[in-house]
């Protein structure tokens, strides 16, 4: 019996491309999904005659009801081996098993730099009036040597920015709240004494920190009126650790100068919301981990998973925690 497998979310046709599954020949039918599918009547539709599921990352939910509403699934694969939208209890219940993948072990900290660096040089204002054959030469862009980073998170990713801020003459400030004074001299920054220093203290604002109930909605209204007028605010981590509406407000006031966003609490955007239109937002589409080594080793190892399970020894295995 030849298994079926859909692959989600392969916006550009990466998933067959940069594995190979030829291992699965004969065994299981692959098929790429290129448009996300948001309505859940047309996804339960798309998998209705699928055994196994690859998803990407946290973009398609898997919570109980799907689960329910897919009874012949019986491996679902996920990017990476952290998925919060993927509910590992309720596909414990089912008797679908949940396995994940390794990530590059080189931090994304590129994207980080590209906003940052984007909004502090007018990258897409003076590329377009290039383009277009507007002014030459529209807008003065914000050094970086001598102003101050603060770091929301000081972890592998937040080190590495921390390194590269280092290098462009920047003075690195950093707060978390376990960050002790000596993890962050190891890292050649300064410990800010409170969240709301560090924001009151910073010219540019770069988030780094892991999604949970503790760091959600961390970055509040207040929190956003104590940044200063000419801050930018950098977000490659989660979006929901930044309040959306209370952001929204400081962007329209003009109470920050600006935000350089990756992520967003609805994938992809609507098509009139208004991150996409508002001029002070530099974004782009949740890129901070789509690179070519970072999608090879996701589908490379969600075919080894898939063999491993119809061998029945399951690896990388996700279970719910007590």
């Amino acid at each position: 019996m030849t298994l079926r497998c859909a692959v989600l979310d392969d916006y550009q046709g990466a998933a067959l491309a940069l594995a190979d599954w030829s291992s699965l020949d004969g065994r299981v039918e692959v098929r790429p999904v290129r448009e996300h599918i948001a309505d859940r009547e047309r996804l339960v539709a798309e998998l209705a005659d699928c055994e196994i599921v690859v998803i990407m990352r946290e973009r398609t939910p898997f919570d109980a009801d799907l689960l329910e509403r897919l009874p012949r699934l019986r491996l679902l694969v996920t990017t990476g081996m952290r998925n919060a939208s993927v509910d590992l209890a309720a596909a414990a219940a089912r008797g679908v098993t949940v396995c994940g993948t390794a990530s590059s072990s080189t931090p994304p900290v590129e994207l980080t730099w590209a906003l940052l660096l984007g909004l502090a040089r007018n990258i897409t204002t003076e590329n377009r009036s290039v383009r277009e054959g507007g002014p030459w030469q529209s807008t003065v862009g914000q050094d970086l040597h001598g102003r101050t980073l603060g770091l929301l998170g000081l972890g592998k990713i937040g080190t590495r920015v921390a390194q590269v801020a280092i290098a462009f003459g920047m003075e690195v400030l950093a707060w978390s709240e376990h960050l002790t004074p000596e993890r962050a001299a190891d890292a050649g920054v300064r410990l800010a004494p409170s969240k709301r220093d560090l924001l009151g203290r910073s010219d540019f604002v770069s988030v780094h920190l892991v999604l949970s109930e503790r760091t959600r909605g961390l970055l509040g209204d207040e929190d956003l009126r104590a940044m200063r007028p000419h801050a930018y605010l950098i977000n490659t981590s989660r979006a929901a650790i930044v309040d959306g509406p209370a952001l929204l407000r400081a962007l329209r006031e003009n109470r920050i100068a600006g935000a350089g966003l990756d992520v967003f609490e609805t994938e992809p955007l609507a098509p009139d919301d208004p991150l996409r239109s508002l001029p002070n937002v530099l974004a782009t589409p949740h890129l901070g981990y789509v690179t070519e080594g970072n999608y090879r080793t996701f589908y490379a190892q969600a075919v080894e998973d898939i063999a491993a399970f119809l061998a029945g020894e399951p690896v990388r295995r996700l279970t719910p925690t007590a």
